[in-house]
C-alpha cells in the first residue's frame, strides 16, 4: 500500500470508524453539562488540541508509548477509568471533576480527553494503519474534527431543542451507556493484558 495514496473508499472507511469510535453527537450532553456548570468548553480549542493530538499519534505514538514503557493496552485503561469516574458524574449528579483549574480547562478534560481524543480514538488511529493510507487517515481525522467543531459550536441548538428535561433523560441515559463502555474497554484491554503476561 502506498504511504501517501489518495482512496475515496479508504477515506469513507477510516472517517466512519472514527466517527463512530469518537461520538461527539453521543457526547453533547455531557458537553451541555459542563457548559451548564460554568465549565466553558470552546469548540475551536477543542477540535484543533484534538486534531494536533491525532496527527502526533498517528506519526508518534507506537513510539511515544515504547518511550515510556507503556503498552496500547495499559493507555486504554487508564482512558477507561477516567470515562468511569465521567459516567459516576453523569449517572450520580456528584462532582468529581473539581472546577479548580483554569478558564477553559474543561476543555481539555474530559473533552478532549477522554471524550474525543480518548485511549480507544487513539488506538483506532493506530489500527487504520494497517488498511488505509496515512494521507486516507489524515483527511478521515480533518473532516471528524470538522464535525466536532460543528456539533460544539452548535451544542446549545440541542438543549434548545429537547429542553431541559430532555437534556436531563438524554444526560441520564448516556451516563449509563458511558459506565457500560468504560467497564467494556477497561475488561477487555485487562484481558488481554494479563494474557501477555502469562
Amino acid at each position: 500500500m502506498d504511504y501517501f495514496s489518495f482512496n475515496i473508499k479508504e477515506i469513507f472507511t477510516a472517517f466512519m470508524v472514527l466517527f463512530a469510535v469518537i461520538d461527539i453527537t453521543g457526547s453533547t450532553p455531557i458537553i451541555i453539562g459542563l457548559n451548564n456548570a460554568g465549565k466553558k468548553v470552546y469548540a475551536g480549542k477543542a477540535a484543533g488540541i484534538s486534531l494536533v493530538i491525532f496527527i502526533a499519534f498517528l506519526f508518534a505514538g507506537d513510539g511515544l508509548l515504547r518511550l515510556f514503557n507503556i503498552d496500547i493496552y495499559s493507555f486504554a485503561l487508564a482512558g477507561a477509568l477516567v470515562l468511569f469516574v465521567l459516567a459516576i458524574e453523569m449517572t450520580f449528579n456528584i462532582e468529581i471533576f473539581r472546577n479548580d483549574g483554569p478558564a477553559g480547562s474543561a476543555t481539555i478534560v474530559p473533552v478532549i480527553f477522554p471524550l474525543i481524543a480518548g485511549a480507544g480514538a487513539l488506538a483506532t488511529t493506530l489500527t487504520l494503519k494497517a488498511e488505509c493510507s496515512v494521507l486516507s487517515i489524515i483527511v478521515a481525522i480533518l473532516l471528524n474534527m470538522l464535525v466536532v467543531y460543528v456539533v460544539l459550536r452548535n451544542v446549545y441548538l440541542v438543549e434548545r431543542l429537547l429542553g431541559k428535561g430532555g437534556v436531563y433523560i438524554l444526560r441520564k441515559f448516556f451516563g449509563i451507556i458511558l459506565l457500560a463502555m468504560s467497564v467494556k474497554i477497561f475488561t477487555s484491554n485487562l484481558n488481554i493484558l494479563l494474557e501477555s503476561l502469562k
